[in-house]
C-alpha cells in the first residue's frame, strides 16, 4: 500500500492544503495529518483527532515518503508520530522537524531513520524550509501550489542542513516546558 492510500484509507488527512501530484513527485500533500483518531462516537460520526502534525510538507516517487517536513508542538508526540507513520519511513528519506517545545537543533537516528530537527519558535514550517533551501517568496510567488512544493521539496532535499549528530536523548534534553514559558519570568 503507497502512502497515499494509507492516508486516504485510513482517514489521516486534516485540514488539507493540496493532496495531489505534482510535476516532480507522484505525490505530495500539505496540511495537517492524525497521529491519534478522535473517539467514534458513530460508525459516521467521530471527535476531531487527539493528535496531529501541523504545516506537513510531503512529497514521494516512492511507496515510502522520499521528503517530508513538519511541525511537532510537542516533542513527546514524536514516538507516537513514528509508530504511525514508520512503515512509510525511509533510511533514505529526508524528514524535517520543527518542534515547538525545544530549543536548539541537530540531527538524530531512531529506528534506523534520520531525522532532522529544528526548534520552531515565532516562525512557520513553510518559511524555515524557504530559508534552508535558500529560496525567497518572490521566486515563488507566480508559481501554482505544486510547483512550489516541487522546489521547495527539490531545493531543500538538496541542501546541506549543518546540523551536528545526536542522540535521541541529546534531542529530548532540549525539551522544555512549552509556549507558555516565552514571555517576562
Amino acid at each position: 500500500m503507497s502512502i497515499q492510500s494509507y492516508i486516504a484509507e485510513n482517514k489521516l488527512e486534516w485540514m488539507i492544503v493540496y493532496n495531489a501530484p505534482t510535476d516532480a513527485y507522484k505525490y505530495a500533500y500539505r496540511g495537517c495529518l492524525v497521529v491519534t483518531e478522535g473517539k467514534v462516537i458513530t460508525a459516521d460520526k467521530s471527535l476531531p483527532p487527539k493528535d496531529i502534525v501541523k504545516q506537513v510538507l510531503l512529497a514521494t516517487n516512492n511507496d515510502t515518503i522520499d521528503f517530508m517536513a513538519l511541525e511537532l508542538q510537542s516533542l513527546d508526540l514524536f514516538e507516537s508520530f513514528v509508530a504511525k507513520y514508520k512503515e512509510y519511513l525511509s533510511p533514505t528519506g529526508k524528514y524535517l522537524l520543527f518542534v515547538s517545545d525545544i530549543i536548539g537543533k541537530g540531527s538524530f537516528v531512531y529506528e534506523g531513520i534520520t531525522f532532522n530537527t529544528f526548534a520552531l519558535d515565532e516562525s512557520s514550517v513553510w518559511n524555515d524550509l524557504l530559508e534552508l533551501g535558500d529560496l525567497s517568496k518572490g521566486d515563488l510567488k507566480k508559481m501554482s501550489d505544486k510547483e512550489k512544493i516541487d522546489a521547495v521539496a527539490k531545493e531543500v532535499s538538496r541542501s546541506n542542513l549543518r546540523l551536528s549528530e545526536k542522540t535521541y536523548e541529546e534531542i529530548k534534553s532540549y525539551q522544555r516546558g512549552g509556549k507558555a514559558s516565552f514571555g517576562a519570568v
